[in-house]
């Protein structure tokens, strides 16, 4: 194995410690030519396969939640030992960018590997898996026929029937940015308004709750996140395969006058105080080869950012959607203004 792990707590004690390095040792000692330092919160086991298969190194692996992270590199300083810094939703990439913890990248490979939407336009982080957030539907309650578009959900029909979490999400936060983006505040306003009329109850759960709340007929539609389905699809819990015979996956915004479905990224960019910035860089553009893009996005059932590979066959089952080309840095610019929306309308 070329990977040494620590998952922890930041202000608090280590949850988990598999340590093939001291760590207890000068920050700066992680600084080997043949290193990287991750600080990761992707806690998927294939994500080995990632690291395992970079040839241009070691990987040392430290694992905690986005916000610990960020706030950790911050602590460090100058002194940080950390060269990446992976973490889910171009909303945190965003906040970690506004926090001056990236440096820019100009790397060829990176920029014809990967569009130009799911990358900083300065190369200050990129997007290496896709997740779309999508409508899920009670098939004994609904007719896929009636479905259209996001903006359709806040509609009277709809009252009483609409599942999702609470606005604190940053997904939903990121839904309603790109919402901002697209139509301008007061038609997003409009919109979370209607929402909040149409729930079916008040949001409560992860993404996968409002998928299973959808099959118990608590609700007739859903918006998730595109992996949740996928993680139900290939469990072999008979209560999951249950819940995926019940509902049905709805790609919105499909016209040709529509923008499209709303994707989001897994993502990472080289910290500024690296102290190993052209391995850091190597490692980058070793996500966006053909193989690592296959184990990054099944490492949480997503899609990859390049073009041409080979998706994972649930996936593949799931159909093609055409997606939503906004540049994903519009999610971060726009998610104070989201929050403060989607407070204003009353949504917990």
């Amino acid at each position: 194995m070329k990977i040494s792990r620590r998952l922890f707590l930041v202000g608090g004690t280590a949850v988990t410690a598999i340590v093939l390095g001291d760590l207890n040792k000068p920050r700066r000692s992680w600084a080997q030519a043949s290193s990287v330092n991750l600080y990761s919160s992707r806690h998927y086991d294939t994500d080995d396969a990632l690291y395992d298969s970079f040839q241009s190194g070691r990987v040392n692996l430290i694992e905690a939640g986005a916000s610990e992270l960020i706030e950790r590199i911050k602590s460090e300083g100058s002194n940080s030992p950390a060269d990446l810094l992976l973490t889910v939703d171009a909303g945190n990439l965003w906040q970690a960018d506004q926090d001056g913890l990236f440096a820019p990248v100009d790397s060829e490979i990176l920029k014809q590997r990967i569009p130009a939407n799911l990358r900083h336009p300065e190369g200050h982080w990129f997007g290496f898996s896709k997740r779309a957030r999508v409508i899920y539907y009670n098939r004994d309650r609904v007719n896929p026929a009636e479905l259209s578009t996001y903006e359709d959900l806040a509609a009277p029909k709809w009252e009483g029937r609409v599942l999702i979490r609470s606005s604190s999400n940053i997904y939903n936060q990121s839904l309603v940015a790109s919402m901002i983006a697209a139509e301008g505040l007061d038609a997003a306003e409009a919109w979370a308004e209607g929402i909040v009329a149409n729930f079916a109850r008040q949001p409560e759960g992860n993404d996968t709750a409002q998928i299973q709340a959808c099959a118990a007929g608590l609700g007739d539609v859903a918006i998730a996140n595109s992996y949740y389905f996928a993680r139900l699809a290939k469990s072999d819990d008979p209560a999951d395969q249950a819940v995926v015979e019940k509902v049905g996956i709805f790609f919105p915004n499909q016209r040709r006058n529509q923008r499209g479905t709303h994707v989001n990224i897994s993502g990472g960019g080289v910290l500024a105080n690296a102290p190993n910035r052209d391995a850091a860089i190597a490692f980058l553009e070793h996500l966006t080869s053909d193989q690592s893009q296959t184990y990054f996005a099944e490492g949480n059932n997503e899609y990859p950012v390049v073009e041409g590979v080979e998706l994972d066959p649930v996936l593949t089952s799931f159909g093609q959607f055409r997606e939503d080309e906004l540049s994903v840095e519009e999610y971060g610019k726009n998610q104070a203004a989201a929050i403060q929306l989607m407070d204003r309308v009353g949504w917990p």
